[in-house]
């Protein structure tokens, strides 16, 4: 399965300090056939001990995370919609993605030079967003006209997308993301295939320096809270750095580089996440945003973790490992992983009646080890 997350800002904000940061976690692309190669898509591992633990406990010759891919995408600036700077390519390649990590300085440094003079980081996002919201009012006002022409014939198709584009563009006009709204079971594959850039789930990504002063991101976390997305906050530079690095020395080094929350969040708070490893959260947070479960599989040659979206059955699950898993597919082994791993063994987990056989109509939850059968 091959999903991205597109990193999207305005110039100077630390975008590419931070891909290069995520791409030194990088895995080799051989394992991963639906991966293209371009130096601005980094693939990913997604940070999981799952992994190791269950490669351990089979004695794996492999061991493969699981990956999303990050994209690289050109700074943004004011007018992208109207075609300034690189313009519509800019917001082809935000289209070509299935999520937007938006990054956003959250520091004062003089030598630094900000697009606007100094950061001002609710102003910065509303200049991203509003970009992306007038490329999309100017989609959705076409698609209406068509729409609204084919609906007179009574296609029930088109009725339904007039309907929807109706109560889109006056959110667009608005200044809203149209994620904002309220879309009905039957409008939703029409929905999807607008590909509107503001309907894409948004992470916000608050760059941070140490030792240089913070800006405020108090009305900048409350407009995120508005928008019912999340955030995480990362030093880009000092990510950088100890991107080298693995274990107890990184950590060593990110006491010494003081890499430590600078914001006063809420423990317990949805929209709470932990500095203590900064490109860790973003990543994991980004495979949350993308609505992904992982499960495994493991033996003697490979331990491999498969990635899957929420909600998909056992057969659909198989068919990321390959399509006779789903076609074919007569029953699945279930073990959860924690269970398999305090086993000890399959054959204990059998014994204390942890493995389950279960049925096409099973839905795969995250942390299942499984075997198919057909």
């Amino acid at each position: 399965m091959s999903l991205s997350i597109g990193i999207v800002g305005l110039p100077n904000v630390g975008k590419s300090t931070l891909f290069n940061a995520l791409t030194r976690k990088s895995v080799p692309a051989e394992n991963y056939p639906f991966c293209t190669i371009d130096p601005s898509v980094g693939i990913v591992a997604v940070p999981d001990e799952r992994v190791q633990k269950l490669t351990d406990f089979s004695k794996s010759a492999k061991s493969i995370p699981a990956v999303i891919e990050f994209v690289d995408i050109a700074g943004l600036v004011q007018g992208a919609a109207s075609g300034e700077g690189l313009g519509n390519k800019f917001l082809q390649h935000i289209r070509e993605v299935d999520a937007i990590a938006e990054v956003v300085r959250v520091f004062e440094d003089s030598s630094i030079t900000h697009v606007h003079g100094t950061p001002k980081p609710t102003h910065d996002v509303e200049v991203i967003n509003l970009e992306l919201i007038l490329a999309d009012l100017e989609l959705v006002t076409k698609r209406l006209n068509h729409a609204s022409r084919s609906a007179r014939s009574g296609d029930k198709e088109a009725l339904i997308e007039e309907g929807l584009l109706q109560k889109i563009r006056p959110t667009l006009e608005a200044g809203k993301l149209a994620s904002s709204t309220a879309v009905e079971e039957k409008e939703q594959k029409v929905y999807r295939d607008l590909h509107l850039l503001s309907a894409k789930p948004i992470l916000y990504v608050l760059n941070s320096k140490a030792g240089a002063a913070k800006v405020d991101p108090s009305t900048l976390i409350n407009l995120v809270k508005a928008t019912g997305a999340s955030y995480v906050e990362v030093d880009a530079g000092i990510e950088a750095e100890l991107s080298a690095f693995e274990g107890a020395e990184k950590e060593a080094f990110r006491h010494e580089l003081l890499a430590t929350p600078t914001y006063p969040h809420t423990e317990g708070s949805p929209l709470y996440v932990d500095k203590s490893d900064g490109v860790n959260e973003l990543i994991k947070q980004s495979y949350e945003l993308l609505g992904l479960h992982t499960y495994f599989t493991t033996g003697p040659d490979e331990t491999r973790a498969w990635t899957i979206k929420k909600g998909w059955t056992a057969p659909e699950a198989g068919a990321a490992i390959h399509n006779d898993f789903k076609e074919k597919f007569i029953r699945a082994e279930v073990v959860y992983c924690d269970d398999l791993l305090s086993a000890g063994s399959y054959v204990k987990a059998r014994e204390q009646g942890l493995v389950r056989t279960e049925g096409k109509e099973y839905i795969v939850k995250d942390g299942d080890v499984i075997e198919f059968k057909i």
